[in-house]
């Protein structure tokens, strides 16, 4: 199938996919990935990017915490983006607009956060040196990147096991091959971790990443905080001496 032809059977999936998505509401995941930008540094003043939005969801939530900045919230689907820009037409600081991300350029403009809200999986893994060459176009020297994805082997197991939920282009991320993609793009792994959130399995991933650069300063721990850590750590394991 050529790439146009793949491209437009994407859209029209998730243009279908928008009603079902109204219809859940926010659930747990939604909120995890709020929790987890808001852990990263999330600021009332910052300026957001938000990659595959669908409805609006995440980039509601994520609006909610900045009052004195913004959100920008793309997405593939023109359903997705109509849908939105009704649900959620009076929070000011929101704005909603179709992108693929392939030729994504706002002259001047950069962001604080960029948010991967469950989207990489459904990006080929062959676009993403250019999808991130774009977003470093757009970062400033301390720029965070957080992303959520399904756990690679949960997502192996859906698609051995329940193929029929998965969604046009589901696939599995190697941890290795993403940190080598946004190395490339100027951005350093600070954080993972692999979680357990709708099953007893670890069934989700999320990444934080940070732009590269240089420490300017050693500021040392306060002394007594450092002793107090000691001290619980060695509390913790019965250790003596």
């Amino acid at each position: 199938m050529q790439a146009a032809e793949e491209q437009e059977k994407v859209v029209r999936f998730y243009d279908q996919f928008a009603e079902k998505q109204e219809k859940t509401g926010i659930n747990s995941r939604h909120l995890s990935i709020l929790d987890k930008a808001k852990l990263a540094g999330l600021q009332a003043n910052h300026r957001i990017l938000e990659v595959g939005c669908g409805i609006g969801t995440v980039s509601h939530l994520l609006a909610t915490q900045v009052p004195q900045g913004k959100v920008l919230a793309v997405d593939i689907s023109p359903e997705s983006i109509e849908k939105a820009r009704v649900l959620w037409k009076k929070q000011g600081n929101l704005k909603f607009d179709v992108s693929d991300m392939s030729d994504f350029n706002l002259p001047g403009e950069t962001f604080d956060f960029f948010v991967f809200p469950d989207v990489l999986e459904h990006i080929p893994v062959a676009q993403h040196a250019r999808l991130f060459e774009n977003i470093q176009r757009h970062a400033h020297a301390d720029s965070v990147v957080l992303i959520h994805i399904p756990a690679p082997r949960y997502l192996e197991w859906m698609i051995a096991n329940q193929p029929e939920k998965l969604q046009v282009i589901d696939q599995p991320l190697d941890t290795g091959t993403l940190v080598q993609t946004l190395g490339v793009a100027g951005f350093y792994l600070e954080k993972m971790e692999t979680y357990a959130l709708f099953f007893q399995e670890k069934d989700y991933q999320y990444f934080l990443f940070r732009a590269k650069k240089s420490v300017e300063q050693s500021t040392a721990k306060n002394k007594w905080q450092v002793l107090k850590e000691r001290i619980l750590i060695r509390l913790k394991y019965g250790i003596s001496s």
